[in-house]
């Protein structure tokens, strides 16, 4: 398959399951929203659990590249206050505009995931920017165990972005001081 195609595929998959959940995401669905003649998805990914597997590994590098960016754009918050900013526009990036449309498909996909092996082991956590710096960040500020730390309070996060996603309300600043605060501790 064409790594462009394989590509234009995927978007309109994340974008059909963002939009219609789990049961609207049907190749003929991708079909429309990539604007490909009927019959294209389903030629290059024959059944669905290869169309997710592509949906999945899609979503995975965007998000990937997102949060190598975010890393790079907040390199090392020497504050508190540094490192909340950057939370702050990480969830606000995943509550909005194209950011929400993956936050809806990557959820419905981690709940996929709980039936299919496959799916779990390409959303395992990865690496990247912006987990590289919160975890420097915690380190430098004498916290024991800084990876333990780091993947809690991401998930925090996370969950705070799980908890906006059906009101699309930002996430109170509040709330991730908060987080930071404790994870400090």
């Amino acid at each position: 398959m064409s790594e462009e195609r394989r590509i234009v595929l995927a978007d309109a998959a994340i974008g059909v399951l963002a939009d219609l959940g789990m049961r609207g995401l049907t190749h003929r669905a991708v079909d429309r929203a990539a604007g490909l003649p009927p019959g294209t998805t389903s030629a290059y990914l024959r059944t669905r659990a290869a169309l997710l597997t592509a949906l999945v590994r899609r979503l995975v590098d965007r998000d990937q590249a997102e949060l190598q960016s975010a890393g790079e754009r907040f390199p090392f918050p020497r504050t508190p206050a540094e490192l909340t900013d950057g939370l702050a526009a990480l969830t606000s990036a995943r509550l909005t505009g194209e950011g929400r449309r993956r936050s809806l498909a990557r959820y419905a996909c981690a709940l996929e995931s709980v039936r299919d092996q496959e799916l779990r082991e390409i959303l395992v956590p990865r690496e990247n920017a912006g987990r590289d710096t919160v975890r420097a960040f915690l380190a430098a500020h004498g916290v024991p165990d800084p990876e333990g730390r780091t993947l809690a309070l991401l998930a925090c996060v996370d969950g705070l972005v799980l908890d906006r996603l059906p009101t699309g309300e930002q996430v109170p600043r509040e709330a991730l001081e908060g987080l930071v605060a404790a994870a400090l501790r």
